[in-house]
């Protein structure tokens, strides 16, 4: 008995020491500063208050009441959150290079500690950016254009499905393929075959990973990362997941080492070992092996499972709306016809299926709270005064669905980007990738894949479902970080 009650005695003054941390650390942000929110417990914040299955919808139900612009406690971080299109432009776009640092999401700074594009901030991130933007635009206009390499994968991808025989098949792994041997063509020179045992080994870490990020568990890693990290649980195979596909890239890196020649720089690894040579003499330099390795793991992995992803849900939705999918076809055989590769010249006279991939993206709300930010200095926004670091949320969801911007956000509906002439209406609430800084790297790559992917496998094949197309459920299986389809099954018929 005295064991449980020192046992509990020590529960307690743990607890009083975390909420008076925790109410030190809101006093010395100026909380009252900040745009107003609910009121949340000390230690949990406002955790209780939020569906940990749905975050999203917790904190768009939340604006319901205390606007578009409010303060929430996540564990002992306090998270100032905008939704709707109005106050997110103006703060990604108009007040950019403010909000350009990257928030607090401690699982992918325990990956990648720092590196790389995605969590990097500063300087450090400044220059990786546009050296990875600028390398990738020089691969596009080569001697062999980034358009020509997903134009060969695409035919790659035909010959695949059309092995499937009109048999069910689930896409999942089918189009991972695909879209990773374009980035890999970009970043380690070489495509894998569909076959290879150690490329399926990778993309189902990859899919497995950002299947994780989605979890209760690795959203409780993110608000309490000093009490997880001494827990078992799922959270702790995404790190172990993560440094297989790290040791992968950091193997190819040593390869491109043993084989460079600065005469013929191959593809993205030999440009940046390059570059590491060029500021060898820079004790500042931000090109190092390990920024190498994780950038190239950003790259690798953001640009296969993102774009795939897409691809998968698009047809999910085509599979719902046989009415669309049609127009589509009739289109595509319209204007590029059975006899050669679409091209993205195309893209401009076909609005329908310009709208209808648009209004994929809109719809499928792939990153739905979108990546953090963080403010880079004390700044005036609006009415209110945002400490410097404070994490913000720029809800893409709160945008994508904003009712003032689509007329029926919450139903698929192309007619979101068609004028009343059938021409294709561009829409700046748009922000599948983000806006400002920090927008997605990959932007330009991703609507290319996107494109030329869909239209190929439309004009070799109709889409058949294995259920009545009114029992399709288009509902995400998660929503955490990003948004994935449940997993289903389809089949392809030649045309």
């Amino acid at each position: 008995m005295e064991l449980v009650g020192a046992s509990i005695f020590l529960l307690v003054v743990c607890a009083a020491l975390l909420m008076l941390g925790t109410v030190q650390k809101r006093m010395k942000q100026g909380i009252g500063k900040l745009p107003p929110g609910p009121t949340g417990l000390p230690f949990l914040g406002n955790l209780l208050q939020l569906n940990s299955k749905d975050i999203c919808r917790s904190l768009n139900k939340l604006s319901e009441k205390y606007g578009s612009m409010f303060t929430i406690h996540l564990g002992s971080e306090t998270v100032v959150v905008l939704c709707g299109y109005e106050v997110v432009k103006e703060a990604l776009n108009e007040q950019g290079e403010d909000f350009a640092a990257r928030g607090s999401l401690p699982m992918l700074e325990r990956v990648t500690r720092g590196h790389g594009i995605i969590s990097s901030n500063g300087e450090r991130w400044k220059q990786l950016r546009r050296f990875s933007l600028m390398t990738l635009r020089n691969f596009g206009m080569g001697k062999r254009s980034i358009e020509e390499r997903i134009q060969e994968e695409a035919q790659f991808l035909v010959e695949e499905l059309r092995n499937t025989e009109e048999l069910p098949f689930d896409p999942t792994f089918v189009f991972s393929r695909s879209v990773s041997n374009v980035i890999c063509s970009v970043i380690f020179g070489n495509r894998f075959d569909y076959g290879d045992k150690n490329f399926l080994f990778l993309l189902n870490l990859i899919n497995d990973t950002f299947r994780l990020f989605s979890t209760v568990w690795v959203q409780l890693y993110n608000f309490f990362p000093n009490v997880m990290e001494k827990l078992p649980g799922p959270h702790k195979r995404v790190v172990k997941d993560v440094e297989e596909l790290m040791a992968f890239a950091a193997e190819r890196v040593k390869m491109h080492q043993e084989t460079l020649d600065p005469d013929s720089p191959r593809d993205f690894i030999d440009c940046f070992l390059m570059k590491m040579e060029q500021e060898q003499k820079n004790t500042q330099s931000v090109f190092s092996t390990e920024a190498l390795v994780v950038t190239t793991f950003d790259l690798f992995s953001a640009g296969t499972e993102t774009v795939s992803t897409t691809l998968r849900y698009g047809l999910l939705i085509l599979l719902k709306h046989p009415k669309i999918e049609a127009k589509v076809h009739e289109e595509i055989d319209h204007v590029i016809g059975r006899n050669r590769c679409p091209s993205i010249e195309d893209r401009n006279e076909m609005p329908y299926t310009d709208a209808v991939i648009h209004e994929i993206q809109r719809f499928i709300d792939l990153v739905p709270l979108g990546i953090p930010h963080a403010v880079t200095r004390d700044i005036q926004f609006r009415q209110y005064v945002i400490p410097k670091g404070t994490t913000i949320y720029p809800l893409l969801s709160s945008v994508l669905y904003d009712a003032k911007q689509y007329q029926n956000p919450e139903s698929f509906d192309p007619n979101h980007f068609l004028d009343a002439n059938g021409r294709f209406k561009r829409n700046d609430a748009f922000m599948p990738f983000s806006s400002g800084r920090r927008i997605c790297l990959g932007e330009g790559l991703a609507r290319m894949e996107i494109f030329l992917f869909l239209t190929t496998i439309l004009q070799n094949f109709d889409l058949k479902s294995v259920v009545d197309p009114k029992e399709i459920d288009l509902s995400s299986e998660m929503s955490g970080i990003t948004k994935v389809p449940h997993h289903y099954k389809l089949c392809l018929l030649p045309r």
